[in-house]
């Protein structure tokens, strides 16, 4: 039996994976169209984030000029949630980037 290896074909092995020659995908795919795409949902949350932060800054302001209708709790409530929005933003992050340097050092 003549066993005989073949020379790699890079961008063969990039048309059969789906991406062009500079990594981008042939073509979007049919989750990302609908907005179900992980990218979408990232920023939706990181806007939600940005939001609360927003919210919570504006309330401190409010509370520090002695505005009657911005009470104590009120401001400490979104300060939490802000606190906590960035938080789980900032592990997601972390993970994403534990598990890019995991997959970059696999060896193939």
């Amino acid at each position: 039996m003549d066993l005989r290896i073949k020379p790699f074909d890079f961008n063969q092995a990039v048309a059969r994976a789906g991406l062009r020659p500079d990594g981008m995908p042939l073509a979007k795919p049919a989750a990302a169209a609908e907005g179900g795409s992980f990218r979408t949902a990232m920023s939706e949350a990181l806007q939600s984030v940005s939001q609360t932060q927003a919210e919570a800054q504006r309330l401190q302001r409010e509370l520090s000029l002695d505005n009657p209708t911005v009470g104590l709790e009120e401001t400490m409530v979104a300060m939490q949630k802000s606190q906590v929005g960035f938080q789980a933003a900032l592990q997601v992050r972390n993970r994403l980037v534990s598990a890019y340097s995991d997959i970059m050092n696999m060896q193939v």
